[in-house]
């Protein structure tokens, strides 16, 4: 599955859609602590996190996540929102709770 793929299928709300939207989608990947994210989190993974500040958005690129799902209501500061569209990052968001939100990304990566 695509970025493309998550974005339209309607599930989470687009909050920056980035220069990515062609980026392949290996695994959900669930983590609010950035030092074990960074050193964890593999390669082309959509990143379920309540973290909305700019260092996600830093460790979203070191560790190439394909795109960030901000979950329970979280929101992108201003700053990190202006870095998201700055780097082209794809950046969405949803109510639901961070493990319902992967689950989510999970279903649909294997229907």
């Amino acid at each position: 599955m695509k970025v493309n793929d998550l974005i339209h299928a309607g599930s989470f709300k687009v909050v920056n859609e980035g220069d990515n939207s062609q980026r392949e989608i290996s695994v959900p990947y669930c983590c609010d602590l950035l030092s074990i994210a960074m050193g964890k989190m593999p390669e082309d993974s959509a990143w379920v996190t309540v973290m909305g500040n700019i260092n996600t958005l830093a460790v979203a690129a070191l560790a190439d996540a394909s795109c960030i799902i901000l979950a329970e209501n979280s929101k992108l500061d201003e700053a990190a929102l202006n870095k998201a569209r700055e780097q082209g990052i794809t950046v969405l968001e949803t109510e639901l709770p961070i493990f319902d939100a992967a689950l989510m990304v999970y279903k649909q990566l294997n229907a």
